[in-house]
Protein backbone atom coordinates (compact mmCIF):
# COMPACT_ATOMS: atom_id res chain seq x y z
CA UNK A 1 0.00 0.00 0.00
CA UNK A 2 1.21 3.48 -0.77
CA UNK A 3 2.76 5.49 2.05
CA UNK A 4 1.62 8.76 0.50
CA UNK A 5 -1.07 10.74 2.28
CA UNK A 6 -4.13 11.87 0.34
CA UNK A 7 -2.69 15.40 0.18
CA UNK A 8 0.54 13.94 -1.22
CA UNK A 9 -1.37 12.01 -3.88
CA UNK A 10 -3.39 15.04 -4.94
CA UNK A 11 -0.26 17.18 -5.24
CA UNK A 12 1.33 14.41 -7.33
CA UNK A 13 -1.72 14.16 -9.58
CA UNK A 14 -1.66 17.89 -10.28
CA UNK A 15 1.78 17.69 -11.89
CA UNK A 16 1.44 14.29 -13.54
CA UNK A 17 0.16 15.49 -16.93
CA UNK A 18 1.24 18.61 -18.85
CA UNK A 19 -2.37 19.79 -19.29
CA UNK A 20 -5.11 20.08 -16.68
CA UNK A 21 -7.66 19.16 -19.36
CA UNK A 22 -6.76 16.84 -22.24
CA UNK A 23 -9.92 15.62 -23.91
CA UNK A 24 -9.91 12.04 -25.21
CA UNK A 25 -10.53 8.51 -23.99
CA UNK A 26 -7.65 6.49 -25.43
CA UNK A 27 -5.17 6.93 -22.56
CA UNK A 28 -7.64 6.25 -19.77
CA UNK A 29 -9.25 3.42 -21.75
CA UNK A 30 -5.95 1.57 -21.95
CA UNK A 31 -5.47 1.82 -18.19
CA UNK A 32 -9.09 0.85 -17.48
CA UNK A 33 -8.68 -2.28 -19.60
CA UNK A 34 -5.52 -3.22 -17.71
CA UNK A 35 -7.46 -2.86 -14.45
CA UNK A 36 -10.52 -4.76 -15.64
CA UNK A 37 -12.79 -1.73 -15.20
CA UNK A 38 -15.49 -2.67 -17.68
CA UNK A 39 -18.59 -3.03 -15.51
CA UNK A 40 -18.69 -1.78 -11.93
CA UNK A 41 -22.22 -2.75 -10.89
CA UNK A 42 -25.39 -4.29 -12.35
CA UNK A 43 -26.79 -0.79 -13.02
CA UNK A 44 -24.80 2.16 -14.38
CA UNK A 45 -26.42 5.59 -14.73
CA UNK A 46 -24.45 8.43 -16.31
CA UNK A 47 -25.46 12.10 -16.05
CA UNK A 48 -24.20 15.10 -18.00
CA UNK A 49 -25.55 18.59 -18.73
CA UNK A 50 -24.61 22.24 -18.55
CA UNK A 51 -26.30 22.60 -15.15
CA UNK A 52 -28.07 20.33 -12.71
CA UNK A 53 -25.78 17.30 -12.86
CA UNK A 54 -24.97 17.21 -9.16
CA UNK A 55 -28.52 17.50 -7.88
CA UNK A 56 -29.83 15.03 -10.48
CA UNK A 57 -27.23 12.49 -9.37
CA UNK A 58 -28.17 13.11 -5.74
CA UNK A 59 -31.87 12.59 -6.46
CA UNK A 60 -31.22 9.36 -8.37
CA UNK A 61 -28.97 8.00 -5.62
CA UNK A 62 -31.59 8.83 -2.97
CA UNK A 63 -34.32 7.06 -4.95
CA UNK A 64 -32.19 3.95 -5.40
CA UNK A 65 -31.02 3.90 -1.78
CA UNK A 66 -34.63 4.22 -0.63
CA UNK A 67 -35.15 0.78 -2.18
CA UNK A 68 -32.28 -0.68 -0.19
CA UNK A 69 -29.70 -0.61 -2.99
CA UNK A 70 -26.02 -0.10 -2.26
CA UNK A 71 -25.03 2.83 -4.47
CA UNK A 72 -21.76 4.47 -5.49
CA UNK A 73 -21.81 8.12 -6.62
CA UNK A 74 -18.97 9.87 -8.45
CA UNK A 75 -19.18 13.66 -8.84
CA UNK A 76 -16.97 16.71 -9.32
CA UNK A 77 -15.65 19.16 -8.44
CA UNK A 78 -15.45 19.05 -4.66
CA UNK A 79 -15.95 22.01 -2.35
CA UNK A 80 -13.81 21.35 0.72
CA UNK A 81 -12.51 17.76 0.58
CA UNK A 82 -11.58 15.56 -2.35
CA UNK A 83 -13.43 12.74 -0.56
CA UNK A 84 -16.71 14.43 -1.52
CA UNK A 85 -16.21 13.17 -5.07
CA UNK A 86 -16.52 9.48 -4.19
CA UNK A 87 -19.48 8.31 -2.14
CA UNK A 88 -20.13 4.70 -1.24
CA UNK A 89 -23.48 3.79 0.32
CA UNK A 90 -24.10 7.40 1.29
CA UNK A 91 -20.67 8.03 2.85
CA UNK A 92 -17.59 9.77 1.52
CA UNK A 93 -14.66 7.50 0.72
CA UNK A 94 -11.97 7.60 3.39
CA UNK A 95 -8.46 8.93 2.83
CA UNK A 96 -7.14 5.38 3.20
CA UNK A 97 -9.42 3.99 0.49
CA UNK A 98 -8.62 6.82 -1.90
CA UNK A 99 -4.89 6.41 -1.38
CA UNK A 100 -5.20 2.69 -2.05
CA UNK A 101 -7.14 3.42 -5.23
CA UNK A 102 -4.64 5.99 -6.50
CA UNK A 103 -1.83 3.49 -5.87
CA UNK A 104 -3.69 0.87 -7.91
CA UNK A 105 -4.11 3.26 -10.86
CA UNK A 106 -0.49 4.38 -10.60
CA UNK A 107 0.70 0.77 -10.74
CA UNK A 108 -1.49 0.02 -13.76
CA UNK A 109 -0.80 3.10 -15.88
CA UNK A 110 2.88 2.40 -16.51
CA UNK A 111 4.18 5.10 -18.84
CA UNK A 112 0.70 6.35 -19.82
CA UNK A 113 0.23 9.97 -18.77
CA UNK A 114 -3.13 10.74 -17.15
CA UNK A 115 -4.71 14.03 -16.08
CA UNK A 116 -5.82 14.76 -12.51
CA UNK A 117 -9.42 14.05 -13.47
CA UNK A 118 -8.60 10.84 -15.35
CA UNK A 119 -6.61 9.48 -12.41
CA UNK A 120 -9.43 10.38 -10.04
CA UNK A 121 -12.07 8.81 -12.27
CA UNK A 122 -10.19 5.53 -12.64
CA UNK A 123 -9.53 5.48 -8.89
CA UNK A 124 -13.25 5.89 -8.21
CA UNK A 125 -14.08 3.14 -10.69
CA UNK A 126 -11.57 0.80 -9.02
CA UNK A 127 -13.07 1.48 -5.60
CA UNK A 128 -16.63 0.99 -6.83
CA UNK A 129 -15.79 -2.35 -8.42
CA UNK A 130 -14.43 -3.65 -5.10
CA UNK A 131 -17.44 -2.51 -3.06
CA UNK A 132 -20.07 -4.97 -4.37
CA UNK A 133 -22.47 -2.20 -5.34
CA UNK A 134 -25.93 -2.58 -6.82
CA UNK A 135 -25.68 0.62 -8.84
CA UNK A 136 -23.29 3.45 -9.71
CA UNK A 137 -24.36 7.00 -10.55
CA UNK A 138 -21.67 8.87 -12.47
CA UNK A 139 -21.49 12.62 -13.07
CA UNK A 140 -19.61 13.65 -16.21
CA UNK A 141 -16.86 16.17 -15.54
CA UNK A 142 -16.79 18.04 -18.85
CA UNK A 143 -18.89 17.53 -21.97
CA UNK A 144 -19.62 13.83 -22.33
CA UNK A 145 -18.30 12.20 -25.46
CA UNK A 146 -14.61 12.54 -24.55
CA UNK A 147 -14.91 12.63 -20.76
CA UNK A 148 -13.25 9.81 -18.80
CA UNK A 149 -16.57 8.89 -17.18
CA UNK A 150 -17.79 7.91 -20.64
CA UNK A 151 -15.45 4.91 -20.61
CA UNK A 152 -18.31 2.95 -19.10
CA UNK A 153 -21.43 1.99 -21.03
CA UNK A 154 -24.44 3.47 -19.29
CA UNK A 155 -27.61 1.45 -18.84
CA UNK A 156 -29.46 4.75 -18.55
CA UNK A 157 -27.95 8.06 -19.71
CA UNK A 158 -29.25 11.53 -18.85
CA UNK A 159 -28.60 15.00 -20.28
CA UNK A 160 -29.96 17.55 -17.80
CA UNK A 161 -29.73 20.82 -19.74
CA UNK A 162 -27.92 22.28 -22.73
CA UNK A 163 -26.32 25.71 -22.60
CA UNK A 164 -23.05 27.29 -23.70
CA UNK A 165 -20.25 26.83 -21.19
CA UNK A 166 -16.63 25.60 -21.43
CA UNK A 167 -16.67 26.86 -25.02
CA UNK A 168 -12.92 26.29 -25.46
CA UNK A 169 -13.59 22.54 -25.35
CA UNK A 170 -17.26 22.14 -26.27
CA UNK A 171 -17.78 24.87 -28.85
CA UNK A 172 -19.71 28.11 -28.58
CA UNK A 173 -23.16 26.99 -29.77
CA UNK A 174 -25.87 24.85 -28.19
CA UNK A 175 -25.58 22.58 -31.23
CA UNK A 176 -21.92 21.80 -30.61
CA UNK A 177 -22.51 21.36 -26.88
CA UNK A 178 -25.44 19.01 -27.48
CA UNK A 179 -23.32 16.83 -29.78
CA UNK A 180 -20.69 16.40 -27.08
CA UNK A 181 -23.22 15.65 -24.37
CA UNK A 182 -25.15 13.16 -26.50
CA UNK A 183 -21.95 11.11 -26.61
CA UNK A 184 -22.92 9.42 -23.33
CA UNK A 185 -25.95 7.76 -24.96
CA UNK A 186 -25.66 4.09 -25.95
CA UNK A 187 -27.30 2.06 -28.69
CA UNK A 188 -30.58 0.56 -27.59
CA UNK A 189 -30.32 1.97 -24.04
CA UNK A 190 -32.67 4.58 -22.52
CA UNK A 191 -31.58 8.13 -23.35
CA UNK A 192 -33.16 10.96 -21.33
CA UNK A 193 -33.09 14.71 -21.90
CA UNK A 194 -34.24 17.33 -19.40
CA UNK A 195 -33.96 20.13 -21.97
CA UNK A 196 -37.41 20.50 -23.53
CA UNK A 197 -35.93 21.90 -26.74
CA UNK A 198 -32.71 20.00 -27.48
CA UNK A 199 -30.68 20.98 -30.55
CA UNK A 200 -30.84 18.80 -33.64
CA UNK A 201 -27.41 17.11 -33.23
CA UNK A 202 -28.61 15.44 -30.03
CA UNK A 203 -31.83 14.27 -31.70
CA UNK A 204 -29.89 12.98 -34.70
CA UNK A 205 -27.53 11.00 -32.48
CA UNK A 206 -30.40 9.39 -30.58
CA UNK A 207 -31.96 8.37 -33.88
CA UNK A 208 -28.69 6.87 -35.12
CA UNK A 209 -28.36 4.82 -31.94
CA UNK A 210 -32.00 3.70 -32.07
CA UNK A 211 -32.10 4.45 -28.36
CA UNK A 212 -35.41 4.71 -26.49
CA UNK A 213 -35.71 8.46 -25.99
CA UNK A 214 -37.48 10.21 -23.10
CA UNK A 215 -37.87 13.97 -23.52
CA UNK A 216 -39.14 16.48 -21.01
CA UNK A 217 -42.43 18.00 -22.13
CA UNK A 218 -43.23 15.02 -24.31
CA UNK A 219 -42.61 11.77 -22.43
CA UNK A 220 -42.41 13.17 -18.93
CA UNK A 221 -43.06 16.57 -17.36
CA UNK A 222 -43.70 18.42 -14.12
CA UNK A 223 -46.12 21.09 -12.94
CA UNK A 224 -45.11 23.42 -10.10
CA UNK A 225 -47.87 25.04 -8.09
CA UNK A 226 -47.71 27.57 -5.29
CA UNK A 227 -47.71 24.93 -2.53
CA UNK A 228 -46.80 21.65 -4.21
CA UNK A 229 -45.77 20.05 -7.50
CA UNK A 230 -46.80 17.12 -9.66
CA UNK A 231 -45.03 14.75 -12.06
CA UNK A 232 -46.06 12.53 -14.92
CA UNK A 233 -44.00 10.06 -16.91
CA UNK A 234 -43.82 6.50 -18.19
CA UNK A 235 -42.25 3.24 -17.10
CA UNK A 236 -40.06 1.00 -19.22
CA UNK A 237 -43.09 -0.55 -20.92
CA UNK A 238 -44.62 2.81 -21.77
CA UNK A 239 -47.33 2.69 -19.11
CA UNK A 240 -48.29 6.07 -17.65
CA UNK A 241 -47.15 7.01 -14.14
CA UNK A 242 -48.11 10.01 -12.04
CA UNK A 243 -47.26 11.62 -8.72
CA UNK A 244 -49.31 14.50 -7.29
CA UNK A 245 -49.23 16.74 -4.22
CA UNK A 246 -45.46 16.43 -3.85
CA UNK A 247 -43.92 18.89 -1.37
CA UNK A 248 -41.85 21.67 -2.88
CA UNK A 249 -38.12 20.96 -2.83
CA UNK A 250 -35.03 22.97 -1.93
CA UNK A 251 -33.25 21.77 -5.07
CA UNK A 252 -34.47 22.30 -8.65
CA UNK A 253 -37.62 20.27 -9.19
CA UNK A 254 -36.80 20.05 -12.90
CA UNK A 255 -33.85 17.88 -11.92
CA UNK A 256 -35.99 15.83 -9.56
CA UNK A 257 -38.43 15.24 -12.43
CA UNK A 258 -35.62 13.98 -14.66
CA UNK A 259 -34.35 11.71 -11.89
CA UNK A 260 -37.88 10.35 -11.42
CA UNK A 261 -38.10 9.42 -15.09
CA UNK A 262 -34.77 7.62 -14.85
CA UNK A 263 -35.93 5.78 -11.76
CA UNK A 264 -39.18 4.80 -13.50
CA UNK A 265 -37.11 2.96 -16.13
CA UNK A 266 -35.18 0.82 -13.63
CA UNK A 267 -38.09 -1.52 -12.95
CA UNK A 268 -37.78 -0.96 -9.20
CA UNK A 269 -40.86 -0.70 -6.98
CA UNK A 270 -43.01 2.37 -7.58
CA UNK A 271 -44.02 3.42 -4.06
CA UNK A 272 -45.18 7.05 -3.99
CA UNK A 273 -44.61 7.72 -0.29
CA UNK A 274 -41.11 6.27 -0.34
CA UNK A 275 -40.32 8.24 -3.48
CA UNK A 276 -41.58 11.42 -1.83
CA UNK A 277 -39.38 10.81 1.23
CA UNK A 278 -36.32 10.21 -0.93
CA UNK A 279 -36.79 13.43 -2.88
CA UNK A 280 -37.63 15.58 0.13
CA UNK A 281 -34.57 14.37 2.02
CA UNK A 282 -32.08 15.15 -0.76
CA UNK A 283 -29.59 17.94 -0.10
CA UNK A 284 -26.55 19.09 -2.07
CA UNK A 285 -24.12 21.45 -0.38
CA UNK A 286 -23.74 24.69 -2.31
CA UNK A 287 -26.81 24.32 -4.51
CA UNK A 288 -29.60 26.67 -3.37
CA UNK A 289 -28.10 26.03 0.05
CA UNK A 290 -29.85 28.36 2.49
CA UNK A 291 -28.48 28.84 5.99
CA UNK A 292 -29.62 30.96 8.90
CA UNK A 293 -26.78 32.43 10.99
CA UNK A 294 -26.56 34.68 14.01
CA UNK A 295 -23.96 37.40 13.43
CA UNK A 296 -23.25 39.99 16.10
CA UNK A 297 -26.65 39.42 17.67
CA UNK A 298 -28.71 39.58 14.48
CA UNK A 299 -30.25 36.74 12.46
CA UNK A 300 -29.16 36.70 8.81
CA UNK A 301 -29.72 34.29 5.95
CA UNK A 302 -26.92 33.08 3.69
CA UNK A 303 -27.84 31.55 0.35
CA UNK A 304 -24.94 29.62 -1.21
CA UNK A 305 -25.10 28.68 -4.88
CA UNK A 306 -22.31 27.45 -7.14
CA UNK A 307 -24.05 28.77 -10.28
CA UNK A 308 -21.44 30.20 -12.67
CA UNK A 309 -23.01 30.44 -16.13
CA UNK A 310 -25.98 32.32 -17.65
CA UNK A 311 -28.33 29.32 -17.55
CA UNK A 312 -27.69 28.85 -13.81
CA UNK A 313 -28.01 32.59 -13.14
CA UNK A 314 -31.36 32.77 -14.89
CA UNK A 315 -32.65 29.86 -12.85
CA UNK A 316 -31.36 31.42 -9.63
CA UNK A 317 -33.08 34.71 -10.50
CA UNK A 318 -36.40 32.92 -10.94
CA UNK A 319 -36.04 31.27 -7.54
CA UNK A 320 -35.17 34.59 -5.89
CA UNK A 321 -38.19 36.25 -7.49
CA UNK A 322 -40.40 33.50 -6.11
CA UNK A 323 -39.12 34.01 -2.57
CA UNK A 324 -38.89 37.70 -1.60
CA UNK A 325 -37.03 38.59 1.59
CA UNK A 326 -38.35 40.61 4.52
CA UNK A 327 -35.33 42.93 4.45
CA UNK A 328 -32.76 43.48 1.71
CA UNK A 329 -30.83 41.01 -0.39
CA UNK A 330 -27.12 41.66 -0.98
CA UNK A 331 -24.52 39.57 -2.79
CA UNK A 332 -20.96 38.32 -2.51
CA UNK A 333 -19.79 37.55 -6.02
CA UNK A 334 -16.64 36.19 -7.65
CA UNK A 335 -16.10 34.61 -11.07
CA UNK A 336 -13.53 32.72 -13.11
CA UNK A 337 -11.97 34.55 -16.05
CA UNK A 338 -13.43 32.26 -18.72
CA UNK A 339 -17.05 32.74 -17.63
CA UNK A 340 -19.64 35.03 -19.21
CA UNK A 341 -19.71 38.03 -16.85
CA UNK A 342 -22.66 39.80 -18.45
CA UNK A 343 -24.63 36.57 -18.81
CA UNK A 344 -24.14 35.67 -15.14
CA UNK A 345 -24.77 39.11 -13.62
CA UNK A 346 -27.57 40.52 -15.78
CA UNK A 347 -30.38 38.18 -14.64
CA UNK A 348 -29.66 39.02 -10.99
CA UNK A 349 -29.26 42.81 -11.11
CA UNK A 350 -32.89 43.49 -10.23
CA UNK A 351 -32.75 41.21 -7.18
CA UNK A 352 -29.61 42.53 -5.44
CA UNK A 353 -29.49 45.79 -3.47
CA UNK A 354 -25.72 45.84 -2.94
CA UNK A 355 -22.79 43.84 -4.32
CA UNK A 356 -19.45 42.89 -2.78
CA UNK A 357 -16.91 41.49 -5.24
CA UNK A 358 -13.57 39.79 -4.69
CA UNK A 359 -11.00 37.65 -6.49
CA UNK A 360 -11.01 33.87 -6.18
CA UNK A 361 -8.08 31.96 -4.68
CA UNK A 362 -6.89 30.71 -8.08
CA UNK A 363 -4.85 32.10 -10.96
CA UNK A 364 -7.93 31.59 -13.15
CA UNK A 365 -9.91 34.29 -11.35
CA UNK A 366 -11.38 37.32 -13.06
CA UNK A 367 -10.03 40.47 -11.36
CA UNK A 368 -12.45 42.00 -8.88
CA UNK A 369 -11.91 45.37 -10.53
CA UNK A 370 -13.43 44.02 -13.75
CA UNK A 371 -16.46 42.73 -11.86
CA UNK A 372 -16.89 46.11 -10.19
CA UNK A 373 -16.49 47.97 -13.46
CA UNK A 374 -19.31 46.01 -15.05
CA UNK A 375 -21.60 46.50 -12.05
CA UNK A 376 -20.90 50.24 -11.88
CA UNK A 377 -21.70 50.50 -15.60
CA UNK A 378 -25.06 48.92 -14.79
CA UNK A 379 -25.76 51.32 -11.90
CA UNK A 380 -25.35 48.60 -9.26
CA UNK A 381 -23.87 49.62 -5.87
CA UNK A 382 -20.64 47.67 -5.36
CA UNK A 383 -17.62 47.44 -3.10
CA UNK A 384 -14.35 45.63 -3.85
CA UNK A 385 -12.55 43.38 -1.33
CA UNK A 386 -9.30 41.46 -1.21
CA UNK A 387 -10.95 38.07 -0.84
CA UNK A 388 -14.32 36.37 -0.49
CA UNK A 389 -14.12 36.10 3.29
CA UNK A 390 -13.55 39.83 3.72
CA UNK A 391 -16.45 40.51 1.36
CA UNK A 392 -18.73 38.20 3.31
CA UNK A 393 -17.83 39.70 6.67
CA UNK A 394 -18.42 43.20 5.31
CA UNK A 395 -21.87 42.23 3.99
CA UNK A 396 -22.74 40.62 7.32
CA UNK A 397 -21.65 43.72 9.23
CA UNK A 398 -23.68 45.95 6.92
CA UNK A 399 -26.82 43.80 6.93
CA UNK A 400 -29.79 44.23 9.21
CA UNK A 401 -31.76 41.47 10.93
CA UNK A 402 -33.81 39.57 8.37
CA UNK A 403 -31.56 40.43 5.42
CA UNK A 404 -30.29 37.77 3.02
CA UNK A 405 -26.79 37.49 1.56
CA UNK A 406 -26.34 35.56 -1.67
CA UNK A 407 -22.91 34.01 -2.35
CA UNK A 408 -22.51 32.77 -5.90
CA UNK A 409 -20.43 32.69 -9.07
CA UNK A 410 -18.08 29.76 -8.50
CA UNK A 411 -17.39 26.59 -6.56
CA UNK A 412 -14.38 28.47 -5.19
CA UNK A 413 -16.63 31.21 -3.85
CA UNK A 414 -18.93 28.79 -2.03
CA UNK A 415 -15.96 26.83 -0.68
CA UNK A 416 -14.52 30.01 0.82
CA UNK A 417 -17.86 30.75 2.47
CA UNK A 418 -18.14 27.23 3.88
CA UNK A 419 -14.66 27.45 5.36
CA UNK A 420 -15.54 30.83 6.86
CA UNK A 421 -18.67 29.37 8.42
CA UNK A 422 -16.73 26.43 9.82
CA UNK A 423 -14.14 28.74 11.33
CA UNK A 424 -16.63 30.93 13.20
CA UNK A 425 -18.46 29.79 16.30
CA UNK A 426 -21.69 31.38 15.17
CA UNK A 427 -25.08 29.77 15.17
CA UNK A 428 -25.61 28.12 11.82
CA UNK A 429 -28.66 26.16 10.76
CA UNK A 430 -29.87 24.95 7.39
CA UNK A 431 -33.25 26.20 6.26
CA UNK A 432 -35.10 25.01 3.21
CA UNK A 433 -35.36 27.10 0.08
CA UNK A 434 -38.63 25.66 -1.16
CA UNK A 435 -40.81 28.06 -3.05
Amino acid sequence: MSQRSLADWLAYLEQLHPSAIDMGLERSRQVAQRMGLVQLAPLTITVTGTNGKGSTCAFIAALLEQQGLRVGVYSSPHLLRYNERVQIAGKEASDELLCEAFAAVEAARGDISLTYFEMGTLAAFWLFKRQQLDAVVLEVGLGGRLDAVNLLDADIALVTSIGVDHSDWLGDTRESVSFEKAGIYRAGKPALCGDANPPQPLLDHVAELEAPFFLRGRDYDLRINERDWAWRGVDGQGAALELIDLPLLDLPMENAALALQAYALTGLAWQPRQIERALSGTRVTGRLDRRVIHWQGKPLTLLLDVGHNPHAAEYLARRLAAKPVVGKRSAVFALLADKDLAGVVSPLLAHIAHWAVAPLPTSRTRPAAELAEYLVANAAPVAVFDDVRCALEAQCAKASAGDEILLFGSFYCVAEALEWLAGHAIGVGQDGFAG
